[in-house]
């Protein structure tokens, strides 16, 4: 019986934290290049809606991932302009897309909420890999393929910032900008297409709910998800590897809510994402001096070609 928890609980921990991993990975990028999106909730449900409407009029999931990944681009590239273009304030800018992209969502979705996906993502399993006593069975057998193709961007977008050339230039763009124009760099050119990967990402993140988890489409259905996947990227301290560990912990408490409801009031473990969210969000707020907590050290500040 326990045997069995701990195969459940590693499988749909998996499950849980893909979108998160997704999503969480574009703003870690997005945040080395020194840009906050605090529009990411925005960007995934967006993608959840359009992901569901192509999925269900053609009938092929693959398509409403692609539409669930410009959506959430389309709505990234806004704040692009506004905060990159315009040097409008990053965390108004982000927060108002979010808003505007819940509300958005409710009133183009009304018409389809409650209907399942007809046709949804499967699950795959791996031939050689799911025969591995308990992790095989948890985390090889029954899964859907987008969760494995998050462990797999994690693992690329590592090697990608820390051992290619594209991924000195975003880092040292979120570093020190004014370095980075000097040596040729176009910073703004770089963090506006920054921001719009981070949006495909988040609406990856999004379509995977309405395409695989919940095959249908219900208005708010990320439900803070969004809000989770900035608290990861901090959490993981702006590492794609440690983004992997940090979604599956926070995965692994959502599922032990259920799991353990007998032991442990399931408030408790419910709330933890939450609270994570709001230190992270305070770390962003408040954070002062060089290199604090390992953060790029022009996060959240515009820059104007020139600028010293």
């Amino acid at each position: 019986m326990e045997l069995d928890l701990v195969v459940t609980t590693l499988a749909r921990a998996l499950a849980f934290s893909t979108p998160l991993l997704w999503a969480a990975l574009g703003e870690i990028v997005v945040e080395r290049a020194g840009v906050v999106n605090l529009g990411v909730e925005g960007m995934m449900i967006l993608g959840a809606l359009a992901g569901f409407v192509v999925a269900q009029t053609t009938g092929d999931p693959w398509l409403g991932l692609l539409a669930a990944m410009a959506a959430g681009g389309l709505t990234a590239a806004l704040h692009a302009f506004f905060s990159v273009l315009l040097r409008a304030n990053q965390y108004v800018s982000g927060l108002a897309l979010t808003i505007f992209g819940l509300g958005l969502s409710g009133l183009i979705g009304r018409s389809w909420v409650g209907r399942p996906l007809t046709n949804p993502m499967e699950f795959v399993d791996v031939p050689i890999l799911q025969s591995i006593p308990v992790l095989g069975p948890a985390l090889f057998q029954g899964q859907y393929a987008l969760s494995w193709l998050g462990l797999l961007a994690a693992i690329a977008l590592w090697f990608v910032l820390h051992h290619t050339r594209l991924g000195l230039t975003i880092r040292t763009v979120g570093e020190n900008p004014a370095a980075a124009d000097a040596a040729g760099v176009r910073v703004l050119t770089v963090r506006i297409w920054t921001v719009i990967f981070g949006g495909v990402m988040a609406g990856v993140a999004g379509g995977f709910l309405s395409l695989a988890y919940r095959p249908s489409w219900g208005q708010g259905m990320t439900n803070g998800l969004g809000w989770i996947a900035l608290a990861l990227a901090i959490f993981a301290l702006w590492d794609p590897l440690r983004a992997i560990f940090a979604a599956l912990l926070f995965g692994t408490f959502f599922t032990l809510s259920f799991s353990l409801q007998a032991y442990f009031a399931p408030q408790l473990l419910t709330m933890m994402p939450y609270l994570f969210t709001i230190l992270a969000l305070t770390v962003i707020a408040l954070r002062k001096g060089a290199g604090a907590f390992g953060a790029p050290e022009a996060l959240g500040e515009p820059y104007s070609r020139g600028e010293r």
